[in-house]
């Protein structure tokens, strides 16, 4: 699980093809202080599994479904990725819960300084904009945002200057393409929504105080 606050901004370093699969290798350092292999990693916000490293790169494998739903199959080398590693129990929660698994490719359709912020226009598809809400969280190319205006098949969010900085939002540019992940909880809603009245309370009945303490959910 990852939380959507950028650790480094990471390089390309080489990209190898395969006939439906990617395998990437990113230069980077702060986020390789405590890698092992296995390791997950975000890039660009997609949860990608450590097969090699040294002290100055990691290498992943990118399957075809991941190919086919993001843009990593877009990167080629010297560009510019987002990495963050996995949220440690004990560290601050400061985004939101993201959990590195792409719903859909999202294209900037406008980029305008508002102030100090700069304000990015996204589009996406249907099957990504039904859990989109105004004020709601959403993950762009594994940043955690808040949503601040939307249409029926856009976005905006603002990003205050340290985030333009310190992530690729702040390099690309309209038409380019960006990983999204709506908010997991919004999901599980719909899916309980979803549901007959039977099923909801066999699903409610599960859920006891004393379940919840035993899990660490309540005090």
């Amino acid at each position: 699980m990852f939380t959507g606050l950028v650790e480094e901004l990471g390089r390309v370093r080489n990209i190898v093809r395969g006939a439906k699969s990617v395998r990437i290798t990113v230069s980077a350092r702060l986020v390789l202080g405590d890698i092992k292999l296995g390791d997950s990693m975000a890039v660009n916000g997609t949860c990608l599994t450590v097969v090699d490293f040294t002290d100055e790169w990691f290498t992943a494998d990118v399957m075809p479904e991941t190919v086919e739903r993001t843009a990593l199959a877009k990167l080629k080398a010297g560009d510019v990725v987002n990495l963050e590693r996995t949220l440690k129990v004990g560290d601050r929660f400061g985004g939101h819960i993201v959990s590195g698994h792409i719903d859909g490719m999202g294209t900037i359709l406008d980029k305008e300084q508002n102030d100090i912020a700069v304000v990015v226009k996204i589009e996406a598809r249907p099957e990504v904009m039904r859990y989109i809400v105004k004020k709601g969280s959403v993950a762009i190319d594994g940043i955690s945002l808040t949503v601040v205006e939307l249409g029926d098949s856009w976005f905006t969010v603002s990003l205050i200057p340290h985030t333009a900085a310190a992530t690729t939002l702040g390099i690309k540019g309209v038409r380019d393409k960006v990983n999204l992940e709506t908010d997991i909880i919004g999901k599980y809603i719909e899916k309980f929504m979803r549901l007959g009245p039977v099923e909801q309370q066999q699903v409610k009945s599960g859920l006891t105080a004393e379940f919840l303490l035993e899990n660490g959910f309540a005090l």
